[in-house]
């Protein structure tokens, strides 16, 4: 492809290439040459070009182009192209000498060149590069084993973020890096946008025969996902539970949680989840009113209503709603008999005013899924055992609603995985908008769990598979958790912020023009980012693109007839 040039001063991670005349380098390409030593070996350098000048060599001024295009100025093109080293083998760090031919690698050479030679089982396919050949992930840096945690960054519409999520989902279930466990590995994604997720097992329809190509050259099938459950809430007012959906017309399940669970598991904290103020006074409420719930609740029925006693006689009762329920709290907090009862004596009438307050403002949103009024069906409880995939719907919920969701939901799974006592089979959670449930300033009950996540969920096989607009918003422990880092397409202001310091600063310009699909990979093995092309999806992702159904849930069963028995009975005319 060309030769180390002498007038840029080589160094063991950074040479700069002279390109032939009748050859070109693009960014991206990998390149390998050699350095012999005065013992007769050779040392193998490998690196990845992260730049490209051409320029006229002879000329001093822009408008000297004119005069040297008309052959009036004797003047030479040439075209540098800067390489960042990936790779010295056998490790002895010199550069390469000025005049050495350089080649682009391929084959073997490529492989050794990105480390695609040590990932043994683990290569997990991400993509295609610039050279149309397969990019690898090392799974061993998602999966626990040496790192784990994936952060994907993007401006939201045009980066693919949830797009390249759902095709690393596949890709991990498919290319063989689990190995016998891939049946009991489990995804649990939530999905905040429309309902573009919730096709996962439809083929999509606009599969081109060159996109399955693609899938073939990775080692992938061209499929959709075989087992997803899907999830969503209630339609509101909707007496029968029926999912509050429009384009899925199948196996879908309401979810909701019935007023015995929030007493018993102590949800109340997650009212407040859209983060607390440090100096508000009414937090501490929050706990002493939850565990009032919990000790003195009574569950009626099998539909989920309660009683709680030790409350006033006049307000006692079956609760079926959370309307009840938040009416109960604030008769006996602002009664000063009762309520000494529910919190400490020393809490001033002002904390319990915002508490009451802010506790009021979340029954219109939360109603739909805290209630006792619906027959239980026994299949409305979030829940990953069912299927592989399980999407969990939030996209017609209030913001408050949806927090409550991921919050309550986040803390059930890691808490299964803690009882379960091991890492295998592993959970993948998949959530957009990261920056909106675990912001880098304030606190509240998800972050703290997105924390925990972060920190110790490679160790309990929970792998957090994180999306967000501005990585520069979210927490910064959880995205330094992240072993795996990804770029779409950036907003400039924000790819200029230290978040993104793993790009060199020719990716950084790049990432503000990437075109959807185009992704940056960033992972712990290799010390260039790789700039992929994922293929287009293979399951649908809205409704104009639903195909075959391949899905194998067939969802709830449907609710019991309540005319069953009459029609023996005669007319009535």
């Amino acid at each position: 492809m060309g030769l180390v040039v002498g007038t840029v001063a080589a160094s063991p991670l950074e040479f700069s290439v002279g390109v032939a005349p009748d050859q070109f380098l693009q960014l991206d390409d990998v390149v390998v040459t050699r350095r012999s030593l005065p013992d007769g070996s050779q040392v193998r350098i490998a690196g990845v070009v992260t730049n490209v000048e051409a320029g006229h060599e002879g000329a001093r001024f822009a408008s000297d182009v004119f005069l040297i295009e008309q052959g009036a100025l004797p003047a030479e093109v040439s075209e540098v192209a800067e390489v960042t080293v990936t790779r010295v083998e056998p490790e002895v760090y010199v550069p390469p000498r000025p005049g050495t031919a350089v080649a682009r690698a391929a084959g073997v050479e490529r492989d050794a060149a990105l480390y695609f030679d040590t990932m043994g089982e683990a290569k997990l396919p991400v993509g295609l590069g610039r050279d149309g050949q397969p990019v690898y992930l090392n799974f061993e840096f998602v999966d626990g084993t040496r790192g784990g945690h994936v952060s994907i960054s993007g401006v939201s519409g045009i980066a693919t973020k949830t797009s390249f999520a759902t095709f690393l989902l596949h890709s991990i279930f498919n290319s063989g890096v689990l190995h016998g466990e891939a049946h009991n590995t489990k995804a649990l994604i939530f999905s905040v946008k429309g309902e573009d997720l919730l096709f996962l097992d439809y083929a999509n329809s606009r599969l081109t025969d060159e996109q399955r190509a693609r899938y073939g050259l990775l080692g992938l099938p061209a499929s959709s996902f075989r087992n997803v459950a899907v999830f969503a809430p209630p339609r509101p007012g909707d007496s029968s539970g029926t999912p509050d959906v429009r384009a899925r017309d199948r196996a879908v399940s309401p979810f909701y949680w019935t007023l015995a669970e929030f007493c018993e598991q102590e949800l109340m904290p997650f009212v407040f989840a859209d983060g607390e103020d440090e100096r508000s006074q009414y937090t501490m409420l929050v706990s002493q009113v939850a565990a009032r719930l919990r000790r003195d609740h009574t569950r009626v029925g099998a539909d989920g209503a309660v009683t709680v006693t030790g409350v006033d006689p006049g307000r006692g009762g079956q609760l079926r709603s959370f309307d009840q329920l938040v009416g109960l709290i604030e008769d006996e907090l602002l009664d000063e008999d009762t309520r000494r009862d529910w919190v400490a004596g020393s809490t001033s009438t002002g904390s319990v005013n915002a508490f009451l307050r802010r506790l009021r403002s979340a029954v219109r949103p939360l109603s739909t899924i805290i209630r006792a009024d619906l027959k239980d069906r026994g299949d409305r409880s979030l829940s990953t055992s069912r299927a592989q995939v399980t999407v969990v719907d939030l996209h017609n919920l209030p913001d408050r609603a949806q927090r409550f969701v991921v919050g309550v939901s986040l803390r059930q799974e890691f808490r299964r995985k803690e009882e379960q006592g091991t890492a295998r089979p592993l959970m993948f959670i998949v959530l957009d908008e990261l920056n909106k449930y675990a912001p880098r300033d304030g606190d509240s009950p998800i972050k703290q769990i997105l924390l925990d996540v972060a920190e110790r969920g490679r160790s309990l096989g929970v792998i957090l598979i994180g999306a967000q607009q501005t990585a520069s918003e979210v927490e910064r422990r959880i995205v330094a958790n992240c072993s795996v880092r990804v770029a779409g397409r950036l907003d400039p202001a924000e790819a200029s912020r230290p978040e993104y310091g793993y790009l060199p600063p020719a990716q950084r310009q790049r990432a503000t023009i990437a075109k959807p699909g185009t992704m940056f990979v960033s992972q712990p093995d290799i010390p260039v980012p790789l700039a992929i092309e994922f293929p287009f999806p293979a399951w649908a992702t809205r409704p104009a693109e639903k195909g075959t159904w391949t899905g194998v849930d067939d969802g709830p069963a449907p609710p019991e007839d309540p005319f069953t028995g009459l029609d023996d009975d005669p007319p009535p005319f």
